[in-house]
């Protein structure tokens, strides 16, 4: 994978933070330190998600990556796409697709990804832990952000500490954001547990 682009113009991060206030977002907190960085979104009920995550990163010039499947990215909004940070990825084969992450951080000196533990707008109860493979192989700090449509807040959160034990650690990750008082655009996709 080719070298990607992690930052955006002073101009531009001045526009995506007023744009995400005029919308009537608060950002709590500001982008997740270290070159290498992971944080899950959580919950990921829509794709309004996506747009509300950039403008909250773009407007401290930062890119977060994303993972989007490769038959969207086709002409005009390809390049729209990647312009936006989104990183294109075979989902018929998830192994390809974690390797495919991997390479392009270990590839890149700087990389954030955004991630949706859910994998899915859907609800669903099990979450997955390709996350977790991408930061034990690459050494990126894992944050556990959130996007709260109720009261319109979003965060990169607090950084979480991994086992070697992704199972558990999903699961106490889970755990910790059924404490969170969050609910996502569609408040009948998220499954609290």
């Amino acid at each position: 994978m080719a070298k990607v682009k992690n930052t955006v113009g002073k101009r531009w991060a001045k526009f995506c933070g007023w744009l995400l206030r005029k919308l009537g977002w608060k950002s709590i907190g500001g982008p997740m330190d270290g070159d290498k960085a992971i944080v899950l979104g959580v919950p990921h009920t829509s794709f309004f998600d996506f747009p509300i995550c950039y403008l909250f990163y773009a407007q401290y010039g930062r890119l977060a990556h994303i993972m989007v499947k490769k038959e969207l990215f086709f002409w005009p909004l390809g390049p729209i796409l990647r312009a936006c940070g989104a990183v294109p990825v075979d989902r018929s084969n998830a192994t390809a697709t974690i390797r495919s992450i991997i390479s392009a951080m270990n590839e890149n000196e700087i990389f954030h990804l955004a991630i949706a533990p859910e994998g899915t707008r859907k609800p669903v109860k099990r979450w997955k832990t390709g996350y977790h493979l991408i930061a034990r192989e690459t050494g990126a700090a894992v944050y556990v952000g959130f996007y709260n449509w109720g009261k319109k807040e979003i965060s990169v959160g607090r950084r979480w500490e991994l086992s070697d034990n992704p199972n558990d650690d999903i699961k106490k990750i889970q755990e910790y954001y059924s404490t969170l008082d969050i609910q996502g655009k569609h408040k009948d996709k998220y499954i609290t547990h």
